[in-house]
């Protein structure tokens, strides 16, 4: 796991993960947070909806931006101060979605920095976008 302090991260750095998004993933998301929205767990009833099938929470596939910025940029210890998010497009079960965060900004006054946040899937379509906020480690990883 990296784990960088403000003063290692660089305006431009970059760092992505991928994952398929799986039946299991949905069902057990919707358990934890008691999301039974029936787009995501009844196939009879997401038929009849514009998606045509289930989808996936979207809070789901934010968790995707959470594990680069909590695992590789800035990493370990980062702590998450705001994240805005545009859902654009559906994600559906068995799509690999690939999370990508750059760095845009240094808030050197507050040791804050600002990421472009995106999501796409295997066909590139962008999923989701937005922007986080966080505070880096103050410590480098030992």
């Amino acid at each position: 796991m990296a784990s960088l302090t403000f003063n290692q991260i660089s305006v431009g750095d970059s760092a992505q993960t991928a994952r398929t998004i799986s039946e299991s993933d949905v069902y057990l998301f919707a358990g934890i947070t008691g999301d039974m929205n029936p787009a995501h767990i009844n196939a009879e009833y997401a038929g009849r909806t514009a998606f045509k099938k289930r989808i996936a929470h979207g809070i789901l596939v934010c968790g995707l931006i959470s594990k680069v910025l909590g695992e590789q940029l800035p990493g370990n210890g980062t702590i998450y101060v705001s994240q805005s998010v545009r859902f654009k497009a559906p994600v559906y079960f068995g799509d690999t979605i690939t999370a990508k965060v750059e760095v845009t900004e240094k808030l050197e006054d507050k040791k804050l920095v600002r990421l472009k946040t995106t999501c796409v899937n295997q066909e590139g379509t962008i999923i989701i976008d937005g922007e986080a906020m966080v505070s880096p480690p103050r410590l480098p990883k030992t």
